[in-house]
């Protein structure tokens, strides 16, 4: 190299030769990435220790791909270049099959020997998420898959009830009820915006809006649409009703149905379960004008008499005195009179003419369940 050349070029061809760029971050860091390229590498020098059946000298890795080839070494008196190794991405492991267990990931780090003959730690394997059991996979994803169960297959009692809450099936059952003889406009509004199948069993909300009376419990039913609305139409006789008490809650629905007619509802049912059902189907409606109560029907509710209107739904051999009483002037009430054999039962309507006077008229046959005494 001439003297001007050497001006201009100070440094020789071996001077430019780059030294590998130092990774950035902690001592620790840096050694530990260090020792994992060099285990890296190691371990693609090493001959794989399975090797594919029926094909001989061809070592295969645990994937079932050949090893990469071992770089060849730099001819003697070659300068050796600097080689930057980065460790190879680790390959996502299968999900493990929901009945099978998953098996802990197990990583191992060739130990080798450092410059001044101590042995070194081995390199901190990459992090990983752990593997979660065969049992938690099958319960989260048995969670997870029960918003959809429900939404898809619900009970077929609750899609039976769901499809009830059309006004065209109620608007059917009217349609009867008007054929069947009932006038009053009050009633049959009453009628179509109570949804009868709400005060049933699930299973029994199918039947909701045909005219027959369902069981409720407790060796109760509830009353046929065709009676309901047939009591509270002689009840009103065409009247602006204030106060109604109504014999027997049961599970709440004439007392619903009343509750579109009069300003002011009370019933009384002697069954503690009953009378507690009846509230909890009576709460989502939020009706304002409706007072349960829990007592003996037989002694009425002197505290908020004189009643314009009263039903019993129940069948007693005779009008109890204590509701007669309670009945007042211009009143009616509604109720069946007489024994369950034979069917002896019949609709009776009485009317209060004056302070010891009344008038008793003999409807329809009837079939309730019997009127008693106490609470239970």
């Amino acid at each position: 190299m001439t003297s001007e050349r050497a001006k201009r070029f100070p440094l020789g061809l071996e001077d430019l030769v780059r030294e590998p760029r130092r990774p950035e971050g902690r001592p620790g860091e840096v050694r530990a990435a260090a020792l994992a390229a060099s285990a890296a590498l190691n371990a693609r020098q090493q001959p794989a220790r399975n090797l594919q059946p029926g094909v001989a000298g061809k070592p295969q890795s645990k994937q079932g791909r050949a090893q990469a080839p071992v770089p060849a070494k730099s001819p003697a008196g070659a300068q050796a270049r600097p080689q930057v190794m980065t460790p190879p991405k680790p390959l996502a492991a299968p999900a493990p099959a929901a009945k099978m267990p998953a098996r802990p990931v197990v990583q191992s780090a060739t130990v080798r020997p450092s410059s001044s003959g101590r042995t070194a730690a081995p390199a901190p394997a990459p992090a990983r998420v752990p593997a979660k059991p065969a049992a938690q996979l099958a319960s989260s994803a048995k969670s997870a898959s029960r918003p959809a169960e429900r939404s898809a297959a619900p009970n077929v009692a609750l899609n039976g009830a769901m499809a009830l809450t059309s006004e065209r099936v109620r608007e059917r059952m009217v349609e009867r009820l008007r054929a069947n003889g009932v006038t009053d406009q009050r009633v049959l509004n009453a009628m179509s915006v109570v949804p009868r199948h709400m005060f049933v069993d699930p299973g029994l909300a199918v039947q909701a809006y045909e005219d027959a009376a369902l069981p409720i419990g407790h060796h109760q039913t509830i009353s046929k649409p065709s009676v309901v609305a047939r009591m509270i139409e002689l009840a009103a006789a065409g009247r602006t009703l204030t106060n109604v008490l109504e014999i027997g809650t049961g599970c709440g629905y004439q007392a619903a149905v009343l509750s579109q007619v009069a300003r002011e509802v009370y019933s009384i049912e002697r069954i503690k379960p009953l009378s507690e059902r009846a509230k909890t189907n009576l709460r989502p409606l939020r009706i304002p004008n409706i007072r349960l109560h829990y007592g003996d029907g037989r002694l009425g509710l002197p505290s908020a008499a004189p009643f314009d209107a009263i039903l019993i739904a129940a069948a007693g051999l005779d009008v109890p005195q204590a509701l007669l009483e309670q009945l007042a002037i211009g009143g009616r009430l509604i109720a069946p009179v007489g024994s369950q054999e034979g069917q002896s039962q019949v609709l009776t309507l009485v009317e209060r003419l004056g302070p010891a006077q009344w008038r008793e008229s003999r409807l329809d046959r009837v079939f309730f369940v019997p009127l008693k005494s106490g609470v239970i």
